[in-house]
């Protein structure tokens, strides 16, 4: 058994570690709420574009070609692929990146016609370590998203799908499903497909004009409705992250709690042991200096 001294400093660490943990946790709930503000704040503009969208598409059904276009002559492995991961830059957050990662690399992303877009530090070391090529690492923090960088991903990855250098797009992100679960997603953004630009099925009125013409319009507001939902992923990724953070920090500090309850025990055991075994060699002792002064006597 470690003695006292031994059991003191152990439990002073723990203590220290448990400060950390706690801190961490407070930090990640912080910023998951300021995430989710943020996202709350914005939703009603893309909503908003949404619906502006699907009425242009009632009024001028054939806008939006070469966005809706399915390529369907190309198939298996002549088909190109791309696909945007979005991981965290640090670790300390649980199977969080892990399990995107996972759900990244169950694609076929060594296929030479695949194009790999990364987002955080922790996906960027990983295909490097694996030798996976990288297209484009967005070099900005996924911490903290912003809506810039959101439409700098969505106008690099509009311009590789009309560049034919593309012919899917697919997002792998970390949907925050409730407070508790999280789960690795993924989403296809390219080609779009008309029913799924939906209205809230209010009235339209339809003498409404498109200057210059209905096609422009679509075409400007098009690359903002994909990087409302590139921004969604990205923030939806980074309180996913925060979440998985808070969690797993909570179960460290209970672990700590529970270590230095049981060092607690330990400490006192070790203590009681020594005292205990003060008191028999001071009855010895004085066991023995009588029976020595009987036997001069």
């Amino acid at each position: 058994m470690a003695n006292t001294r031994e059991i003191q400093s152990r439990i002073k660490s723990i203590k220290d570690t448990k400060k950390i943990t706690n801190a961490m946790y407070m930090v990640s709930s912080s910023k998951l709420q300021k995430a989710r503000r943020d996202l709350a704040r914005t939703e009603p503009y893309f909503f908003m574009i949404q619906e502006n969208l699907a009425n242009i598409l009632k009024t001028a059904p054939d806008v939006g070609t070469d966005y809706f276009d399915q390529r369907p002559q190309r198939q298996g492995k002549d088909r190109r692929i791309g696909y945007l991961v979005i991981t965290a830059d640090k670790g300390l957050a649980g199977a969080y990146n892990h399990n995107i990662i996972k759900t990244a690399t169950t694609r076929e992303l060594s296929e030479t016609n695949d194009m790999l877009f990364v987002v955080g530090q922790v996906g960027r070391h990983f295909f490097e370590k694996r030798n996976i090529p990288i297209d484009i690492h967005f070099n900005f923090t996924a911490q903290d998203p912003t809506m810039g960088r959101a439409r700098h991903i969505a106008e690099e990855l509009i311009d590789f799908f009309l560049d034919e250098k593309i012919d899917e797009l697919y997002v792998v992100y970390t949907r925050m499903v409730n407070s508790m679960t999280v789960e690795p997603t993924l989403q296809k953004i390219l080609p779009l497909k008309p029913e799924h630009i939906k209205t809230d099925g209010k009235a339209y009125d339809e003498s409404v004009a498109f200057l210059p013409d209905a096609k422009t319009v679509f075409d400007y507001i098009l690359p903002s409705y994909i990087a409302g939902f590139i921004y969604g992923a990205l923030v939806e990724s980074y309180c996913s992250e925060h979440n998985s953070r808070m969690l797993a920090m909570q179960t460290a500090t209970d672990a700590a709690t529970d270590m230095i309850r049981n060092l607690g025990i330990q400490f006192n055991r070790a203590r009681q042991s020594a005292i205990t075994q003060e008191i028999t060699e001071v009855a010895a002792g004085s066991r023995a200096q009588k029976n020595h002064g009987k036997i001069i006597s």
